[in-house]
């Protein structure tokens, strides 16, 4: 630990070096300057990053081989920063890096939560337990403390009216934000952007009256109360109390991020009404969404700018990407807790809604139910604000992921918008991923084969992901198809060494690793595929020995942390772990057919897991995923792609070609007559899919562990299938069947493998940055 700490602080003077620079460039050239609001920034390790952005990867590995150690022992010291869970924090991760790299003027704000998400453990029945993941036990050498960078936030008190839609807002409780900065280096380039995040300190701290009489508890009350805003990220809000502190958490981190980008706006001593020539926000899901009433604040009762003229400049500042066309995945927040906590900004809303319905009503007389729908308010018990109408009502430009689900988003959920202020307001932006984390760094063996075989230097093709096209015309090259090969293999038995080290199980590293890592989520689809790998097991043990030998071997794997309070993630959890007992048991199958589920989820584990995989899984319902970036990662390390036609993947095999990837599935217009024969005209089970109900009823009764534990989750399946498990199960089996057939050809896989790495270029996050840099927000290149 000690040696990690001297080579990252040595490593980060040279990155403060660059970051002071290029403050220093944008404070004296004045551009316009975007921020990228994100609950989440899931980082990964930061050492091996900088040293490749930097180029000093060699120049300190020889300097710490003469120390006694090696470059992989001291990197592997590092925790991956708690700051993240999934797709959404990783995508900002990605867009950092890729606009550091491609010199924009982007910083990101978050939130610094002391003990991350939680630490994933698995309890001996297969349970996920949660612990605390404390990242920082060794303090962080990748931030600066800014103790001269602070904000007072204040929640509660009341907000008393004043003429012109003004007000003040009075008493209540304050709290201190104060800056963590984090340099995020640019790819061979002295452009080092920034990282803030925000921790959350009491404004009186320790109350020693209180103390000394005795009162212990409430001596610390204060400081309790302000650090809890930032101790964990998501915490459970299944209670009041979780609702409340979440909400905190959201108004806490935008409070102090709008301070802060209107302090440095001040600085360049520019009139306020130019505030949106000079910055652009961008809202990574509805999570910053009360930004906008802020800004509003802020604007109003603060810079006295007529409220007219406020909104105006609000609805030019902003813009809004979603994520989701999931209704129920949309944040809505009881307005009772709101007004409570946040009572300038609730009249604040109020005012905004009662503008916005009474232009809807002159565009759309009479029309009660648009109104309805509309509204920034949900009038059911109780009523509910909606923070993604607010989100598009305060933003200038609303953006999907993918073209799919941008499509659907226009045509669903916010279809009454589009009718209202036209599609020009409404765009797509496909997500992307950085190639220097997602191939050069975690695939070292990759990207020097690709390098050499280019014939063009790695800078050249990690900042031209395009470039990787040359890689085409070696696919029929049989030395190269065989380099290709070990490197897989190379990068298996990698992956093979860790699953022996933590877990005690050794997996044949010959047969096809068969991944799926993500968030657990039912509309992910896990279930399908442990109920996929529990009809391979029952054929299997169908099969005569001499049957067997024509089976190719299979290792799957699993990863992915469900939410603390999501029963049915967690159900599916347990359900993996116990059917891979029984699995992993039987010698019937050995070497033909494991089945693990690695715990906690991270990036540096994803970093050993997506080199190391021969297919992916990508298998939501058609419609729910609104891109996914796990698809390009695998892509881009030469997994091939198993999915339903959804989201991203939908692009990936229009790049790479159909005849290159595995689709199955109904199609996303087919779901919702689905959906709906299902709860009027349900079909049992056993008609739709025997195979699956056969499945179903060998875990009722008891085939791996008591059935009755799993009977929610089957239910779900058996009752309603709202995610279309049983329609789909069939041609998921179909698919996997000639998954298995392709992959006998080995000449033919290898060549599939090369040609989908060698079309991802689309998916680059340099490309997507770019993209919202010229179609949004406005902002050039700003050179050091």
């Amino acid at each position: 630990m000690g040696a990690y700490q001297a080579v990252a602080l040595s490593v980060r003077d040279d990155l403060l070096i660059n970051w002071n620079d290029t403050s220093a460039s944008y404070t004296r050239k004045a551009p316009k300057r975007a921020y990228y609001l994100s609950l989440e920034f899931l980082m990964g390790r930061s050492l091996d990053n900088a040293l490749l952005n930097l180029g000093l990867r060699d120049k300190f590995g020889k300097s710490i081989d003469k120390l006694g150690f090696t470059l992989e022992d001291v990197l592997d010291q590092e925790r991956d920063a708690g700051l993240g869970n999934g797709g959404l924090g990783r995508l900002a991760a990605c867009y950092l890096d890729s606009g550091a790299s491609m010199e924009l003027p982007l910083w990101g704000y978050g939130l610094r939560y002391k003990y991350g998400i939680f630490q994933q453990l698995i309890a001996p029945d297969g349970s996920q337990l949660e612990a605390p993941d404390p990242w920082l036990k060794h303090s962080n050498p990748w931030e600066i403390a800014r103790s001269d960078v602070t904000v007072d936030v204040r929640f509660y008190g009341h907000a008393d009216r004043l003429e012109n839609g003004r007000a003040v807002w009075t008493a209540g409780q304050e709290v201190v934000a104060v800056a963590y900065d984090v340099p995020v280096p640019g790819y061979k380039t002295r452009n080092t952007n920034n990282l803030r995040l925000w921790g959350a300190e009491p404004k009186s701290g320790f109350d020693l009256n209180s103390f000394n009489a005795g009162d212990y508890e409430k001596a610390v009350e204060s400081s309790n109360s302000a650090e809890t805003i930032t101790r964990v990220l998501y915490p459970n809000d299944n209670h009041y109390m979780g609702k409340e502190l979440r909400l905190k958490q959201q108004y806490f981190w935008t409070a102090a991020s709008l301070a802060d980008i209107m302090r440095r706006f001040k600085d360049l001593g520019k009139p306020v009404t130019d505030f949106p020539d000079y910055v652009s926000i961008q809202l990574n899901d509805t999570h910053p969404t009360l930004a906008i009433p802020e800004l509003m604040r802020i604007l109003v009762d603060e810079e006295e700018v007529p409220w007219a003229k406020a909104w105006q400049l609000v609805t030019r500042t902003f813009a809004y990407t979603n994520h989701t066309v999931l209704p129920e995945a949309l944040e809505k927040w009881p307005l009772q807790l709101i007004e409570n906590l946040l009572p300038r900004h609730m009249q604040i809303i109020y005012d905004i809604n009662l503008s916005f319905l009474q232009a809807v009503e002159k565009k759309f007389p009479g029309d009660r139910e648009r109104l309805s729908r509309m509204s920034l308010i949900d009038e059911t018990h109780p009523r509910y604000l909606r923070m993604a109408n607010l989100a598009v009502l305060g933003s200038f430009k609303v953006n999907g992921v993918a073209e799919l689900h941008s499509q659907l988003v226009q045509t669903t959920i916010l279809k009454d918008f589009v009718d209202f202020y036209g599609r020009e307001k409404f765009g797509n932006i496909t997500n992307g991923i950085t190639p220097r984390r997602w191939l050069d760094q975690c695939n070292p063996g990759l990207s020097k084969l690709v390098t050499q075989t280019l014939g063009v230097g790695t800078q050249e093709w990690l900042r031209d992901l395009y470039l990787l096209k040359g890689l085409v015309k070696n696919e029929e090259d049989a030395k190269f198809q065989k380099q290709w090969a070990l490197v897989k293999q190379g990068n298996k038995e990698r992956l093979a060494h860790y699953i022996e080290t933590t877990l005690g199980i050794r997996v044949n590293t010959e047969a096809m690793f068969d991944v799926q890592v993500k968030r657990i989520h039912e509309y992910k689809r896990q279930t399908m595929n442990i109920l996929g790998v529990i009809h391979r097991y029952f054929t299997i043990k169908a099969m005569t020995p001499a049957q067997r030998k024509s089976v190719v071997p299979r290792v799957v794997l699993f990863a992915g942390k469900a939410a603390p309070g999501y029963y049915m993630a967690k159900l599916t959890i347990r359900l993996i772990v116990n059917v891979g007992k029984i699995i992993n048991s039987d010698p019937d199958v050995k070497d033909l057919l494991t089945l693990l589920f690695l715990p906690d989820y991270s990036v540096s584990l994803a970093e050993l897991l997506i080199p190391a995989a021969d297919i992916s899984q990508h298998i939501s319902t058609a419609g729910t995923e609104a891109s996914g970036t796990s698809n390009m990662k695998f892509c881009l390390n030469g997994a091939l792609l198993v999915g339903t036609v959804d989201g991203a993947s939908i692009e990936i095999a229009e790049e790479v070609g159909e005849e290159n990837v595995f689709l199955f599935g109904h199609l996303a217009p087919a779901v919702e007559d689905l959906r709906h024969q299902h709860r009027y005209h349900p079909v049992e089970l056993a008609q739709r899919s025997p195979a699956l109900a056969v499945i179903l009823d060998e875990i009722s009764a008891g085939r791996f562990g008591d059935g009755s534990t799993y009977e929610p989750l089957i239910g779900t399946i058996r009752h309603g299938d709202y995610y279309l498990v049983g329609d789909d199960f069939d041609s998921y089996l179909e698919a996997q069947k000639i998954v298995d057939e392709a992959y006998l050809d080995r000449p033919s896989w290898i060549k599939k493998c090369i040609r989908t790495v060698a079309h991802m270029g689309k998916f680059s996050s340099d490309r997507a940055i770019m993209q919202y840099a010229e179609e949004i927000w406005n902002i050039e290149p700003t050179k050091l």
